[in-house]
């Protein structure tokens, strides 16, 4: 991944979409930006990745989507929870793309919230009828609606490795039982009121993840990116129909070509996925700005 060089601040970090950079100091100490304090840049890249692998072209604006998106829930949601957001006043090259944030000691957990049965949900009901510990009645299919929301946390996989569900009691061991509880009680408070804002909009939130920190004052901020297309499935309300895939708005259109007979790829294979199509890359980028225009009631401005 090539590094972009931003006056002022030093990459640190580079993820599957994400590279982190933090403020330059001058020799006496002091920070060379505009911005003081114990802060990082965050940027989010156009690259996009399936099956553990990061693939080739990106989709063109989906850093701006992904950021822009959370800038805008995180206004929704801002008498819920706190945020890491410090300023959108960024350097020119990663305009509308980055965010000044609050460096946080980030908690080892994936706060999952899911009102619908699918992905790794759905494996794990059909192998067991439960998921991370829940049961779940008989008889659900692939984009049921369950009874009711549940919190179904995961463990934070090191850069190429899959995410691992766990239970709630392993989220105790990881974080203690006071922290496990507000990680639930307010992951689910958040879904409750996300899930209302999309179905006004005729969507369904399908499931979400959150990412959580605790700042110097020992507040619970909420962290990373929110409730996007990268994070979060979103269906069409209109076509939900359970018992088989759902449509959605984020990069499932990618991972259905990657398996298709059309790539030619064999995900069982060591062989890395071949590069996409114009008509992929250009679908998925019609998906991303579809879903933020449906959220926010306007097309994005790029």
């Amino acid at each position: 991944m090539t590094t972009l060089v931003l006056p002022g601040w030093t990459q640190t970090y580079a993820g599957k979409v994400r590279n982190l950079y933090v403020p330059d100091s001058t020799p006496e100490g002091e920070e060379i930006t505009d911005v003081h304090g114990d802060v990082v840049l965050v940027v989010a890249s156009d690259r996009i990745s399936a099956y553990d692998y990061v693939l080739s072209p990106a989709i063109p604006d989906k850093g701006v989507v992904l950021t822009q998106l959370s800038l805008w829930w995180f206004a929704q949601l801002a008498g819920t929870v706190a945020d890491h957001v410090v300023s959108t006043i960024v350097p020119d090259e990663v305009a509308g793309r980055a965010i000044i944030c609050r460096r946080l000691d980030m908690y080892p957990v994936e706060c999952v919230a899911r009102g619908y049965l699918t992905g790794s949900g759905l494996t794990e009901y059909q192998q067991n009828g439960a998921v991370t510990g829940i049961a779940l009645p008989d008889g659900l299919v692939d984009g049921s609606r369950l009874p009711e929301p549940i919190f179904t946390p995961a463990t934070k996989a090191e850069l190429g490795a899959h995410d691992q569900n766990i239970t709630f009691d392993a989220t105790v061991e990881l974080v203690g039982p006071e922290t496990a509880r507000r990680l639930r009680d307010l992951t689910m408070e958040i879904y409750h009121r996300a899930e209302a804002i999309t179905a006004e909009r005729g969507l369904i939130l399908a499931d979400t993840k959150f990412e959580f920190g605790v700042d110097a004052d020992d507040r619970l901020v909420l962290a990373d990116e929110v409730l996007t297309p990268d994070s979060s499935r979103f269906w069409p309300a209109d076509t939900w129909s359970p018992g088989r895939a759902q449509p959605s708005f984020d990069k499932q259109y990618v991972r259905d070509w990657l398996t298709s007979p059309e790539s030619g790829w064999n995900r069982t294979s060591d062989a890395p996925p071949p590069a996409l199509p114009d008509a992929v890359v250009t679908r998925t980028r019609d998906r991303y700005l579809e879903v933020y225009r449906r959220i926010t009631g306007k097309d994005l401005e790029l």
